[in-house]
Order: C-alpha cells, then sequence, then structure tokens
C-alpha cells in the first residue's frame, strides 16, 4: 500500500462477504439431517478433514468399490424461480446412487458441494435436508461435504450442487458393458416427471409457451402447480434394483438421464444387438405430451432429451424376466411393466421405437 493510503480498520473475512460464524453455524443446523443416514459401516459426524466407511463393517468380504458424480444442472433455476429447494437435493443423490445402481452395485456414502456467493442459511438447510432424504431412500450414508462461500463468482440467491457417491459389489458380481444379449426382456420402472435432465430445454419451452409456474399445471391441473410438476424429485431405484439382483436374470442395468430413451440404452449392450422399445407398453405422461406440443418436438428429439416416463431399464434373461417383473410388482415397483426386447441388430438403429402413435398425439 503507497504512502497516504492507509487501512480505515482492520479487515475481517467478513469484510469480502464470508461469514465463518454463519457456516459453522450451518454445520449444526445440518448435523441431525446427516444423523438420520447412518447405515452400517458409516459415521455420520460432521466436521473432520474426511470422512471415513468401513466396508466390512458393512457386510463386504471382497468389494469393488464403485465412484460417480454428477450434478442437477439448469433445474437449479426452477428451484431459485419456485422457491422449492428440498427436492433439487434428493436429485442431486439419485442421479448419482441410480448411476451406481446401472453398475450391479449398492450405493455406500455420499458427499456433497454446496457452492454460493453468499449463504443464505435457510435455503441451505433446505437443501440439504433434501440430500438427507435422499441418502435415506438410497441406504446411503451421508459422511461429509463442503460448503463454499465464494463472494462474487454467484448471484444473488443462486446455487451450484455437485454430489459425489461411492458404492461396492462383491468381486465377480459387477455387470459389464456387453453383458445383454439377445432375447433378453426389458423391464421398465417409472420415473416421477422429468427427473434432473433436459431443463435447459424445459425452461426455454416454459418461456415460448407463456405458462406460469405457479398457476395449476395445464396437463393436471388438479395435482398442483406447473413449477411443484416440473420440480418433482427424481426417484431413486436402489431397493428396487436391489430387488432384481437379488432374484437373479439381470444382465444389464441403464439409468435414463441425459440423452434419454436413444442415447441411454446402447451404453450397456454391444453393437450387435438392438432395443425394441413397445411404446404402447409404455404410455407417456402427459407432462411429456406437454413438452412436446409446446415444444413442437419431433418424436426422436423427444426420446433422446427426456426420459419419456421411464426412469430404470432392466435388462433380464427371457426365463428369469416374470420371476423378475412378479418380484418387483410384489415389492418396491408396482407399475413395473415389460417395455421391449433385445434383439440381433443388422446395421439398423440401437433403439427402435416401435407401436409410437400416442407418443406422437398433439394436444
Amino acid at each position: 500500500m503507497s504512502s497516504g493510503q492507509k487501512q480505515p480498520k482492520s479487515l475481517k473475512y467478513s469484510d469480502a462477504g464470508v461469514d465463518i460464524d454463519e457456516g459453522d453455524a450451518l454445520i449444526g443446523d445440518i448435523a441431525p439431517h446427516a444423523k438420520r443416514t447412518k447405515r452400517a459401516g458409516a459415521s455420520t459426524d460432521l466436521g473432520g478433514f474426511g470422512g471415513l466407511f468401513d466396508t466390512k463393517a458393512a457386510g463386504f468380504h471382497d468389494p469393488i468399490l464403485v465412484a460417480a458424480t454428477d450434478g442437477v444442472g439448469t433445474k437449479l433455476e426452477l428451484a431459485k424461480t419456485t422457491g422449492l429447494h428440498r427436492g433439487v437435493g434428493i436429485d442431486l443423490v439419485a442421479m448419482c446412487a441410480n448411476d451406481i445402481l446401472a453398475q450391479g452395485a449398492m450405493p455406500l456414502f455420499f458427499l456433497d458441494y454446496f457452492a454460493t456467493g453468499k449463504l443464505e442459511r435457510d435455503m441451505a438447510v433446505e437443501v440439504i435436508a433434501g440430500i438427507a432424504d435422499g441418502c435415506v431412500e438410497a441406504d446411503c450414508a451421508l459422511i461429509g461435504g463442503e460448503t463454499a462461500e465464494m463472494p462474487g463468482m454467484y448471484p444473488a440467491g443462486t446455487y451450484d450442487l455437485a454430489g459425489f457417491c461411492i458404492g461396492a459389489a462383491e468381486r465377480g458380481t459387477l455387470l459389464s458393458p456387453g453383458q445383454p444379449k439377445s432375447g433378453d426382456v426389458a423391464i421398465g420402472l417409472r420415473s416421477s416427471g422429468v427427473h434432473s435432465n433436459g431443463f435447459s430445454l424445459v425452461r426455454k419451452i416454459i418461456e415460448i409457451s407463456g405458462a406460469a409456474l405457479d398457476a395449476p399445471a395445464p396437463f393436471a391441473p388438479d395435482q398442483g402447480s406447473l413449477g411443484a410438476q416440473l420440480m418433482a424429485p427424481t426417484r431413486i431405484y436402489q431397493k428396487a434394483a436391489a430387488t432384481a439382483l437379488a432374484t437373479g436374470g439381470v444382465n444389464g442395468i441403464v439409468h435414463v438421464t441425459g440423452g434419454g430413451l436413444i442415447e441411454n440404452p446402447p451404453r450397456v449392450y454391444d453393437d450387435t444387438l438392438a432395443f425394441t422399445l413397445d411404446c404402447a407398453a409404455a404410455p407417456l405422461p402427459p407432462v411429456f405430451g406437454w413438452l412436446r406440443d409446446q415444444g413442437r418436438m419431433e418424436l426422436f428429439e423427444l426420446a433422446r432429451t427426456f426420459n419419456c416416463g421411464i426412469g430404470l431399464i432392466i435388462y433380464v434373461k427371457a426365463d428369469k424376466a416374470d420371476a423378475v417383473l412378479q418380484a418387483l410388482k410384489n415389492g418396491p415397483e408396482p407399475d413395473a411393466l415389460i417395455i421391449g426386447k433385445l434383439v440381433s441388430r443388422d446395421g439398423g438403429d440401437a433403439v427402435n421405437l416401435e407401436n409410437n402413435d400416442h407418443w406422437l398425439e398433439q394436444a
């Protein structure tokens, strides 16, 4: 500092926009939420430099660890607009935990990263409470995380999220790419709506349509506002995957995320196979019909952007399909249904949408 430019007072971190006391208070606020995610093998005490997990105490003998990381994307913009923040915490866990399940593994523990320009404790607690909700649903312990207050990096009232999940399976039991075979039956599990992909387009469609987020949803006016319908949290399929894997015959699991029903299924089978999806067996939920009509979307683009009502696909050996379907229907997934099969591919598309007339109807 040059002579004549004296600092008038002793600076504190809070003068730069970072409130350490508020961050410390947040840890106390969220500690009870972390506690309710406790499971065998995990300590959910917060405040240390790292989180610990004991795979032996969790019941594993020779585990292979599986890692996944993801975010919530521009759905966070709608959270800000609608004020519905708890659900995106569930979304964050779902996006990571469902990817672990797609490997044939079970989620074990989770860490989150919450970044904001100015820490608003009530909002942060709501988000992290949602993360705990998701962890409980995924049987996954929230063992730590990071709250970063970075003035100037984010506009007021906004934040960003990232999640990190570790799961495990006993050696030799993981699902591998290319494992599904011709003749395998595809069992579809319902989504809760748009989940957490395609929201840049969703927001564009809202803008074009002129629809109000706080008005009754045009496609389901008796089921709440448009904002609430679009913000429905992503489903977590831990119980369904565990049930299917325990029943046996599972060759592949697909988490239907970005890329929708076109780009995700081929990630688990090789290029000698194609997935024949029977759209007649999978009714298109009204929210997707509304998005299709308002955005004048073609079928391929609709199916490549959104899950279209199917959040998870399980490929099962034909002779085990009935047993897996019944186990799901009698247990965690009463609405599970057969939506197609894998067939030999001879130079055609990797996914074929058959009997799709009702997916094309304009409202």
